[in-house]
């Protein structure tokens, strides 16, 4: 199928189609067709039409079509739409959610104006408009360099958006406070607010760009993260330059103290691009909280120090800069009652994305996993706090991980995570020549950790569980291209027990307001927000 590239037309003459022989019919052969052409003139359309589904393209262009009708939209997966040469005057709002659609072809009808819905067709990239009596500032925008682009984003940018915000997300009671201890429980949030750098229409096209603008997502992220009175905050995708001009200091006047590292490419730069970078943060409220000890763990780095020859380490893993970050905290008092010591490690990490490096995501867990063991016992090593672990080499501080790790439950992450060990002959892991960090990582355990099945295996032994334990959220991350639980808020369950945490955004209000991905105008990030109560269990 060849298009004229000057008029924005399909030459119709050169679209070829393949018609099935008697034989093929006789030898009952399946057929497949993803187009559809009708010509006549035609005047009506058979409501049968807007039950083929399957199709891709459709022409329906040089008929006497006077009307399109909503149920068009029923053919989500079209991505070519020719509409030109009928007498069409208006187009139906629905369009706009054909979000499928690359090409649209309006030209030669009588269109006076166009619904703002178009604007929803993100991914469009040739909109015929030639031959309609527009205004005249569409049709000039249109004729642009990047016309249809530009077009598509004055018509998003002036769409209402849904009037009604969605609904409050309910709180998931797990479980009761055992009220014979003392009140030691506390509240955690993680959040991925992305940075400002990564929203853009080229990567959010569907979101309008004034939704976009940092200066309307702070106050959202701001309003949303306040609302949930967490006791501490981990943030993923901070901006250096937000966490000190925005972040830092908002929280301060809430009562907050905070800690942040940028990635490690943060100090190769210039002070300028160094703003830009974003990395993790953690706030704990002053009030129930004091700070005993920060510390950063910089996965290339650590890299570095465990590749000893290793080409992977040093080509796969190393120039992956993700960081993590963790606080060794002291409850001092809960609702005003002042308790005895009680002391948790909270961890902040941000894995590499990219889903063609599942070897890089689970060996930069593994090494994240054994610095916070190596915080853990020197913390207790030193300082003398913790509790007397119940077996040789346990930790004896719980912890509280924060973590966008970019990693689905069923991933071999999650399984190291999870079940506190995975064989080192692992399919993420093998024929990367891992083989001797992973050999030295097995053997350089404590006593007590040793596999049971007779074969080397990497170990931690933090008794983990994640707090939405029984996928009560479908999704954390709700982009167009990926739904899916990648955030986690893992614990130390022979510490620490959930009593609550809040459920997911309700899908019947996304569903019925069509969005397709956040950000959205009533959502300022492309992540939701996990929150957790917790309550120590062996609190006095």
């Amino acid at each position: 199928m060849a298009r004229s590239i000057s008029n924005r037309l399909y030459d119709k003459s050169k679209r070829v189609y393949t018609l099935m022989s008697q034989k093929d019919i006789e030898a009952e052969k399946k057929s497949y067709w993803s187009e559809l052409e009708i010509r006549g003139p035609i005047k009506n359309l058979s409501p049968e039409l807007w039950t083929f589904t399957h199709l891709t393209s459709l022409f329906l262009n040089d008929n006497n079509l006077q009307r399109i009708p909503p149920d068009i939209a029923n053919l989500k997966f079209l991505q070519t739409l020719d509409l030109s040469g009928n007498k069409l005057r208006s187009l139906p709002a629905e369009l706009g959610d054909m979000t499928h659609l690359r090409e649209l072809l309006l030209n030669n009808n009588t269109l006076r104006v166009l619904p703002y819905e178009i604007g929803k067709l993100f991914l469009l990239q040739i909109l015929g408009l030639s031959g309609n009596p527009l205004q005249p500032d569409i049709l000039s925008m249109s004729n642009e360099v990047n016309g249809t682009s530009k077009l598509i984003t004055f018509l998003l940018d002036n769409l209402t958006p849904p009037q009604q915000p969605p609904p409050d997300r309910e709180w998931i009671q797990l479980s009761r406070r055992n009220r014979q201890r003392v009140p030691a429980n506390f509240t955690v949030m993680s959040y991925n607010v992305l940075c400002d750098k990564y929203a853009t229409r080229q990567m959010y096209g569907y979101c309008p760009s004034w939704a976009l603008a940092w200066e309307y997502r702070k106050s959202a992220l701001l309003k949303e993260i306040l609302d949930s009175t967490a006791d501490i905050i981990a943030l993923q995708e901070v901006e250096t330059d937000q966490y000190y001009s925005f972040f830092l200091p908002e929280l301060r006047e809430q009562g907050y103290e905070g800690i942040f590292s940028p990635k490690s490419r943060a100090r190769t730069m210039g002070e300028r691009d160094r703003k830009l970078v974003d990395g993790c943060a953690i706030f704990w409220h002053k009030s129930k909280f004091t700070l005993i000890e920060k510390y950063l763990m910089e996965f290339n780095q650590l890299a570095v120090a465990h590749a000893e020859g290793s080409e992977a380490m040093l080509n796969r893993v190393m120039p992956r800069d993700n960081i993590g970050i963790a606080v060794l905290l002291e409850m001092k008092n809960v609702n005003g009652i002042h308790l005895p010591p009680q002391h948790f490690l909270v961890a902040n990490a941000h894995i590499h994305w990219d889903p063609e490096f599942a070897d890089v995501k689970l060996i930069q867990t593994i090494m994240l996993m054994n610095e916070l063991d190596t915080i853990i016992m020197r913390a207790q090593g030193e300082r003398g706090i913790g509790y007397k672990s119940p077996s040789p080499g346990m930790p004896g501080i719980p912890i509280v991980m924060c973590a966008d790790l970019n990693s689905l439950p069923d991933s071999s992450v999650l399984q190291y995570l999870m079940e506190g060990r995975i064989p080192i002959d692992h399919p993420d892991l093998r024929d990367y020549g891992y083989e001797g960090f992973l050999a030295r990582f097995s053997e350089s355990v404590r006593p007590g950790m040793r596999s049971p099945v007779g074969k080397p295996e990497l170990f931690h032994q933090f008794k983990l569980k994640h707090a939405y334990y029984e996928n009560q959220l479908p999704y954390t991350n709700y982009t167009y291209e990926f739904k899916g639980v990648i955030d986690y808020v893992f614990y130390s369950s022979n510490y620490l027990s959930p009593l609550g945490l809040l459920g997911p955004v309700s899908t019947e209000w996304l569903e019925a307001n069509k969005v397709i991905g956040c950000p959205n105008p009533h959502f300022p990030s492309d992540h939701f927000p996990l929150l957790c109560e917790f309550e120590i269990l062996n609190a006095p």
